[in-house]
């Protein structure tokens, strides 16, 4: 059997497939922007799904405020193992960033059940102690979502961003209208659709793009 194995080929060759299919779905289609560009293409290089070129939604300042924050050296707190699993690390050290899911920890289950409330949002309240930049990266969970937004609007929790793409049925669709109503610096997928490998790639291409 003859299939190429080159992983940066494949990656090559898979973008390029991807823009003919854009030019022939969407002649005319028009980025904002290069780094926006780079973003909707590593989603729908993730995804195979050209629906993000219209339901990705990227606040103005966004891309900026997040990539200072990562040269600032930020913390980045995902809602999975599996978001954590999919951003680049070798990136991340090299820019003294720490990352960080707190989900699974002990001390995020006990503050659940002590409070009632599930356990990306406590994890949220946990990572409100830390000190320092903070990036909020959710692909899975509409109540950790909320939990940010509200910590943020009682000034309990300092963020700089939030890449805010939870998938599901329950509150997913409704968690990210109300990040698009805010003043804090998002990266969203409008409605249901969403997910931990989403949320990875969307970092992913901010960093491959300093």
């Amino acid at each position: 059997m003859e299939y190429v194995k080159d992983p940066k080929m494949i990656e090559t060759k898979s973008f390029e497939i991807i823009q003919g299919i854009i030019d022939d779905i969407r002649p005319g289609y028009k980025f904002k922007n290069e780094i926006e560009e780079k973003i909707i293409k590593r989603c729908i290089h993730t995804s195979a799904d050209f629906e993000y070129l219209d339901i990705l939604k990227i606040s103005q300042t966004a891309v900026q405020t997040i990539i200072d924050a990562l040269k600032d050296g930020c913390s980045i707190y995902t809602d999975t193992n599996m978001a954590l699993s999919g951003i680049n690390k070798m990136k991340l050290n090299a820019l003294g960033c720490e990352y960080k899911c707190l989900v699974a920890d002990e001390k995020t289950r006990e503050l659940a059940k002590e409070k009632g409330i599930t356990r990306s949002m406590a994890a949220v309240e946990i990572a409100a102690r830390d000190t320092g930049r903070k990036l909020f990266v959710f692909g899975n969970a509409p109540t950790a979502l909320y939990k940010a937004m509200e910590m943020r609007d009682s000034k309990e929790l300092n963020l700089d961003a939030i890449v805010g793409v939870p998938v599901g049925f329950v509150g997913a669709a409704e968690s990210k209208d109300e990040l698009e109503k805010t003043d804090i610096p998002y990266i969203i997928s409008k409605g249901r659709k969403g997910g931990s490998n989403l949320a990875a790639a969307i970092i992913n291409a901010i960093l491959y793009a300093m």
